[in-house]
């Protein structure tokens, strides 16, 4: 029997997405803050420690609960939304920049996903929200999300975010997968996540793409995205600053004079 409440959805827009979730009378859903859009009459807003999975187990269990969740750079609290009504309400969470909202039936995904630290939008009242240390050292200090990443449990729908365009892809038993460390979204419990040092000199000296891969062995779901926020964050620092960097010395400098940079 599932644990977590069954909630239906839609998902709405292109490159500026938002789920519309629909609630039962009594059905709660979990977001975080800052995500919240628009929700019906019915439903009724409050906040908690946490992710709601452990409400009944005193003050010391929810403060451990809500002190994870600073680990991944999220905030102490919660947001829950429960439709209080006598019919169907509908609750509505926008994603926090350009890309694409990713629905995980964790029921259908052996009930656990491996997510990035800011990846998580909003679930199901039941699905917990924690804490995955990476086991290997080197994944850790080079893997491009650092030791910690957020761990979605339980046998309810959750979502997550990510930047520009979402590919899921399933991979067989041992076949691997080699992706730039800031483009893995989430992955699915049996996939082994590793590091690979990129080979050649000139490869590291003059790739402009790092030192390391992210190498995802199957099998399993993974879902990587193409624009990751902190790539978009440094074009938008590059190019806002008084440093932009010229397509070329000439043509580059004759276009900032006549765009109004010079």
């Amino acid at each position: 029997m599932a644990q977590s409440h069954e909630i239906d959805y839609r998902i709405f827009g292109e490159e500026m997405q938002y789920v519309e979730v629909e609630l039962d009378p009594g059905e709660t859903a979990i977001a975080e803050a800052g995500s919240f859009l628009m929700m019906e009459d019915g439903i009724q807003m409050a906040t908690i420690f946490g992710d709601g999975t452990n409400q009944a187990s005193g003050f010391m269990g929810k403060l451990f609960s809500a002190g994870k969740r600073l680990l991944t750079g999220e905030s102490l609290f919660m947001t829950t939304y429960t439709n209080n009504g006598g019919g169907k309400a509908r609750v509505s969470f926008a994603s926090p920049y350009a890309g694409k909202i990713i629905p995980l039936n964790l029921m259908e995904l052996d009930g656990k996903v491996i997510a990035q630290k800011d990846a998580f939008l909003c679930a199901a009242m039941g699905v917990s929200v924690g804490i995955e240390l990476q086991r290997k050292l080197g994944t850790g200090i080079f893997g491009g999300e650092g030791f910690i990443m957020q761990k979605l449990e339980g046998d309810g729908m959750a979502f997550v975010h990510a930047g520009g365009f979402v590919k899921e892809l399933e991979l067989g038993v041992g076949e691997t997968l080699r992706i730039d460390t800031g483009c893995v979204v989430a992955y699915t419990s049996r996939i082994d996540f590793d590091i690979e040092f990129i080979r050649g000199v000139k490869n590291m000296v003059f790739g402009g793409e790092g030192l390391f891969y992210a190498v995802l062995r199957g099998p399993g779901k993974v879902w990587i995205q193409s624009l990751p926020i902190s790539r978009l964050a440094a074009r938008i620092m590059q190019y806002g600053g008084m440093n932009r960097k010229e397509e070329g010395s000439i043509l580059g400098s004759l276009g900032n004079i006549l765009d109004g940079d010079s």
